[in-house]
């Protein structure tokens, strides 16, 4: 801990004290006039230049990290009086103060790749970032200044190639991503919309070469890179969806469809090459932005139906391809399309059972049934895991799907007037048929578990016809009319003595 602190933390905080010091300096010699402009920018300069060669010295005597330090504080130096002689003085003009910057970065950049020093191309990357910004002029030169990003990224995916330095793309990638974001928030226009589009899609491309040219790292770089494919691919979806959402609908439709074309083209490749570790997210992500493209090509009940059938292809493919990870991005989108299902598409007044509604939630049970039947066909401890809880919700869909349908069918159509009697009659014919609806798919569901031998669906059974034992005796009982009261009780307990003779039987029959 000592060493840390005494050799690093005390080192960054050196570097930061001198370029502060630095900066009061030329500040206080420009106003106190002891020194001219044009000489302190000179002087900054021959003191950048300076310290890069001296710490050359420290360097070829085993000293790195504290020739790493000058250097740093010599291209600080560099930049600093750059910026003062174009922005402070106006001496020389931002078209030479830019080809000094750059000329610095190319220097730095250099350095790094013939000293293999990761930290030396750090502050080049970091300078070629801030270049832009020190000689702004506050004036929109969208072409000049993604051009140039373009370029300085190139030369980062190179050198992050040639040395295998991952986090040296991963700065470049979150550099480019500011600078995108503050111009677009003080420039952005939608007569700009191709251009932006065009220069954003390269760098989405560009960044997404990731896996491919820093292939098989140690496992902290995989993790930072299968980071950046993350958020390269976040990034590029939330832009093309912010540029393109408000005009043009269905070409953003288009782009999230190729683009999942494209994850799934590059998650082939990817496991052509055994680079394995990164094609599971490639996948996803491709799934990702299917899912993504239906709410906004489809209108109402299709946006449930497309995350719907999305879902139960999945399914299948995971049950083709054996993939854990696609089983679970089903169950994820189907999961969407039924909370879709819920809160959007259950609106009351639709024509019982012919609606698309009802539709829905059998397309959703449609699926949740495939879910099973293929998990029970691999059987396993963990396959009966997810037999158990499709089956369990497929259950609990189907009661749901059936209560919006006696909610609608016993609903006054329009401004129909009821008078006091009339809406307790149908309140009353409401709440039995709720019981019945209970009552007969508990018995259904007891009967298929007798016939399956699963005591998973009898219980079920059980705990639904208890349910409706309790709605019958603690609620139909007082709110119910007299004849659909005795024909609740007389229904429920024919059924409670079915039920209870086939539990009897098949008691006998395990004793003999």
């Amino acid at each position: 801990m000592e060493s840390q602190i005494g050799g690093q933390w005390l080192n960054r905080i050196g570097i930061i004290a001198v370029l502060i010091g630095l900066s009061y300096f030329l500040k206080l010699a420009f106003e106190n006039g002891w020194i001219g402009p044009a000489m302190q920018v000179l002087i900054g300069m021959a003191v950048g230049v300076g310290l890069m060669f001296w710490s050359e010295r420290f360097r070829s005597k085993g000293y790195a990290g504290f020739a790493y330090s000058l250097k740093a504080v010599g291209v600080g130096a560099l930049y600093l009086s750059l910026w003062a002689a174009s922005q402070y003085y106006h001496l020389i003009s931002p078209t030479i103060t830019f080809a000094g910057m750059v000329a610095v970065t190319l220097i730095t950049a250099a350095l790094s790749l013939r000293q293999n020093a990761e930290l030396l191309a750090g502050f080049a990357l970091v300078g070629g970032f801030l270049t832009p910004v020190l000689i702004s002029t506050g004036q929109n030169h969208e072409i000049a200044l993604f051009t140039y990003l373009a370029l300085l990224n190139l030369g980062a995916l190179w050198i992050s190639t040639v040395r295998r330095w991952p986090r040296l793309l991963s700065g470049a990638y979150i550099g480019t991503a500011l600078l995108f974001i503050a111009w677009a928030m003080s420039y952005y226009s939608q007569d700009q919309l191709t251009t932006t589009f065009l220069f954003a899609t390269f760098f989405f491309l560009l960044f997404q070469t990731a896996p491919f040219c820093l292939h098989q790292p140690p496992e902290w770089h995989r993790n930072l890179i299968l980071l950046l494919v993350l958020l390269n691919a976040a990034g590029y979806l939330a832009g093309a969806y912010l540029m393109l959402i408000d005009h043009h609908r269905s070409e953003l439709a288009q782009l999230l469809g190729a683009c999942a074309i494209l994850f799934l083209v590059l998650a082939r490749i990817l496991e052509r090459r055994n680079l394995n570790v990164y094609a599971p997210l490639h996948v996803a992500l491709a799934v990702s932005f299917v899912a993504v493209s239906i709410p906004v090509k489809a209108h109402g009940p299709a946006i449930a139906a497309g995350w719907l059938f999305e879902g139960g292809a999945l399914i299948w493919a995971s049950h083709r391809t054996r993939s854990h990870l696609l089983r679970i991005m089903a169950l994820a989108i189907l999961g969407i399309g039924i909370l879709h299902l819920l809160l959007v598409d259950s609106d009351a007044h639709q024509t019982l059972l012919v609606n698309p509604r009802f539709g829905l939630y059998l397309l959703a049970i449609a699926g949740l049934a495939l879910l099973a039947y293929y998990a029970q066909k691999e059987g396993g401890e963990q396959s009966g895991n997810w037999v158990g809880g499709a089956i369990l919700a497929l259950n609990l869909l189907a009661l749901i799907a059936f209560h919006f349908e006696v909610m609608d069918f016993f609903q006054p159509q329009g401004t129909q007037y009821l008078s006091p009697a009339d809406w307790r009659g149908l309140n009353i014919a409401r709440d039995f048929t709720y019981s019945a609806i209970w009552m007969i798919y508990g018995s259904g569901l007891m009967l298929v578990g007798f016939w399956k031998k699963s005591a998973f669906l009898r219980w079920q059974a059980i705990g639904l016809l208890v349910a409706t034992a309790a709605k019958v005796f603690f609620y139909d009982i007082s709110a119910l009319e007299r004849g659909y009261r005795i024909a609740a009780f007389i229904v429920l307990g024919t059924i409670l003595l079915a039920v209870s003779f086939f539990y009897q039987r098949l008691r006998v029959k395990t004793a003999e």
